[in-house]
Protein backbone atom coordinates (compact mmCIF):
# COMPACT_ATOMS: atom_id res chain seq x y z
CA UNK A 1 0.00 0.00 0.00
CA UNK A 2 1.27 3.47 -0.64
CA UNK A 3 0.19 6.88 0.92
CA UNK A 4 0.27 10.13 -1.25
CA UNK A 5 0.50 13.91 0.28
CA UNK A 6 -0.23 16.80 -2.38
CA UNK A 7 1.27 20.32 -2.03
CA UNK A 8 1.78 23.12 -3.82
CA UNK A 9 -1.63 24.21 -4.53
CA UNK A 10 -2.53 28.08 -4.06
CA UNK A 11 -3.93 30.87 -5.83
CA UNK A 12 -1.95 32.49 -8.77
CA UNK A 13 -2.73 34.78 -11.53
CA UNK A 14 -2.97 33.79 -15.26
CA UNK A 15 0.32 33.11 -17.15
CA UNK A 16 1.21 32.31 -14.06
CA UNK A 17 3.16 29.67 -12.44
CA UNK A 18 2.89 27.33 -9.47
CA UNK A 19 4.92 23.62 -8.81
CA UNK A 20 2.78 20.27 -7.40
CA UNK A 21 4.47 17.66 -5.44
CA UNK A 22 3.43 14.09 -4.38
CA UNK A 23 4.85 12.50 -1.55
CA UNK A 24 4.57 9.21 -1.74
CA UNK A 25 5.31 6.63 1.32
CA UNK A 26 4.61 2.98 2.15
CA UNK A 27 5.26 0.39 -0.68
CA UNK A 28 8.64 0.94 -2.80
CA UNK A 29 7.70 3.97 -5.15
CA UNK A 30 9.10 1.94 -8.12
CA UNK A 31 6.17 -0.19 -8.07
CA UNK A 32 3.93 2.59 -8.84
CA UNK A 33 2.62 4.19 -12.36
CA UNK A 34 1.73 7.49 -11.29
CA UNK A 35 -0.54 10.03 -12.65
CA UNK A 36 -1.97 13.40 -11.92
CA UNK A 37 -5.55 14.68 -12.25
CA UNK A 38 -7.58 17.53 -11.80
CA UNK A 39 -11.53 17.88 -10.72
CA UNK A 40 -13.31 20.89 -11.53
CA UNK A 41 -16.63 22.20 -9.75
CA UNK A 42 -19.37 20.58 -11.48
CA UNK A 43 -17.11 18.90 -13.90
CA UNK A 44 -15.92 15.13 -14.05
CA UNK A 45 -12.20 14.08 -12.77
CA UNK A 46 -9.95 14.71 -16.15
CA UNK A 47 -6.59 13.00 -16.44
CA UNK A 48 -4.07 15.87 -16.32
CA UNK A 49 -0.57 13.70 -16.92
CA UNK A 50 0.94 10.08 -16.44
CA UNK A 51 4.43 8.75 -16.10
CA UNK A 52 5.61 5.18 -15.62
CA UNK A 53 7.29 3.57 -12.91
CA UNK A 54 10.77 4.71 -14.08
CA UNK A 55 9.74 7.93 -16.08
CA UNK A 56 10.44 6.30 -19.34
CA UNK A 57 7.11 7.21 -20.55
CA UNK A 58 4.82 10.13 -19.90
CA UNK A 59 1.59 11.22 -21.38
CA UNK A 60 -0.01 14.88 -21.46
CA UNK A 61 -3.14 15.93 -22.29
CA UNK A 62 -4.12 17.56 -24.78
CA UNK A 63 -5.31 20.68 -22.87
CA UNK A 64 -1.87 21.12 -20.77
CA UNK A 65 0.58 20.26 -23.41
CA UNK A 66 3.75 22.53 -24.12
CA UNK A 67 2.25 23.81 -20.50
CA UNK A 68 2.69 21.45 -17.76
CA UNK A 69 5.47 19.00 -17.63
CA UNK A 70 5.20 15.56 -15.38
CA UNK A 71 8.74 14.69 -13.74
CA UNK A 72 9.47 12.05 -10.59
CA UNK A 73 12.06 11.41 -8.45
CA UNK A 74 12.78 8.19 -7.69
CA UNK A 75 14.99 8.96 -4.91
CA UNK A 76 12.81 10.97 -3.47
CA UNK A 77 9.85 9.13 -3.49
CA UNK A 78 8.18 12.08 -5.25
CA UNK A 79 6.30 13.14 -8.36
CA UNK A 80 6.26 16.47 -9.30
CA UNK A 81 3.71 18.66 -11.89
CA UNK A 82 5.19 21.83 -12.95
CA UNK A 83 2.44 24.04 -14.48
CA UNK A 84 3.51 27.11 -16.47
CA UNK A 85 1.20 29.43 -18.39
CA UNK A 86 -1.56 28.94 -16.06
CA UNK A 87 -5.22 29.97 -17.01
CA UNK A 88 -8.61 30.41 -15.24
CA UNK A 89 -9.94 27.30 -16.55
CA UNK A 90 -6.56 25.47 -14.92
CA UNK A 91 -8.94 25.88 -11.96
CA UNK A 92 -9.40 22.45 -9.89
CA UNK A 93 -8.60 20.30 -6.79
CA UNK A 94 -5.79 18.43 -8.70
CA UNK A 95 -4.84 14.90 -7.27
CA UNK A 96 -2.38 12.33 -7.45
CA UNK A 97 -2.62 8.80 -7.91
CA UNK A 98 -0.75 5.32 -7.80
CA UNK A 99 -1.31 1.94 -9.68
CA UNK A 100 0.65 -1.10 -10.57
CA UNK A 101 -0.96 -1.18 -13.52
CA UNK A 102 -0.47 1.78 -16.17
CA UNK A 103 -4.07 3.45 -16.36
CA UNK A 104 -5.11 1.88 -13.52
CA UNK A 105 -4.85 4.31 -10.27
CA UNK A 106 -5.75 2.64 -6.78
CA UNK A 107 -4.63 5.01 -4.56
CA UNK A 108 -5.18 8.56 -4.34
CA UNK A 109 -4.20 11.89 -2.23
CA UNK A 110 -6.52 14.37 -0.61
CA UNK A 111 -6.14 16.90 -3.58
CA UNK A 112 -4.39 20.04 -3.68
CA UNK A 113 -6.66 23.21 -5.11
CA UNK A 114 -4.82 25.50 -7.48
CA UNK A 115 -6.92 28.76 -8.63
CA UNK A 116 -6.02 30.95 -11.20
CA UNK A 117 -7.56 34.17 -11.45
CA UNK A 118 -7.59 36.82 -14.09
Amino acid sequence: QVQLVESGGGLVQAGGSLRLSCAASGRSFTTYHMGWFRQAPGKERESVATISRFGATTYVADFVKGRFTISRDNVKNTMYLQMNRLKPEDTAVYYCAAGTMQDFYDYWGQGTQVTVSL
